[in-house]
């Protein structure tokens, strides 16, 4: 595991203590995971928060950047939670379709990664999944449990930037 300070600028202090952990593959996944901490810190309420987790096939700057995006978005004025979604404003890598985040439970990791026990509190830790505008646009027309059962049925990998859209 490393930790990535990550500094979003003079303009941009809404999470002053921003780290990205970056979890390489192991036992039990393939995958790199990239974890905010730091938000928590800055919006907690009663002792509980958020954080993010992000799962890719790789490891590369760009996830940890979509995490400081995601710490930035949340903390700046557009506070996610479970089944909320965020624009990206650009494919998750180049040639992907997915151009948003749709926040909802860490399946990838099983439920113990969820509830987190921080110094002062709880942190839930929720699972940024990237999204193409089709499934963001069929999830506001149906549901957020639908548009999981059409990944569920798809069998998507979610790893995967080139999936194609379930919707």
């Amino acid at each position: 595991m490393e930790v990535v300070d990550y500094d979003l600028g003079p303009e941009r202090r809404e999470v002053p203590e921003l780290r990205v952990l970056v979890v390489g593959p192991g036992p039990r996944s393939d995958s790199w995971a990239y974890v905010t901490a730091g938000c928590w810190a800055a919006m907690e309420k009663d002792g509980h928060g958020l954080e993010f987790v992000m799962t890719a096939h790789v490891r590369d700057q760009r996830f940890i950047e979509l995490m400081a995006m995601i710490a930035y978005y949340h903390c700046g004025g557009h506070q996610l939670d479970l089944d909320h979604s965020m624009p990206i404003g650009e494919p998750w890598l180049p040639g992907s379709t997915c151009d948003h985040l749709l926040i909802s439970l860490p399946y990838l990791h099983g439920p113990d990664l969820e509830h987190c026990p921080v110094p002062g509190g709880h942190a839930r830790i929720l699972w940024a999944l990237p999204v193409t505008t089709a499934e963001i646009e069929f999830r506001r027309r149906h549901g957020h449990e639908a548009l999981e059962q059409l990944f569920d049925e798809a069998e998507i990998i979610p790893t995967d930037p080139f999936r194609a859209s379930v919707a």
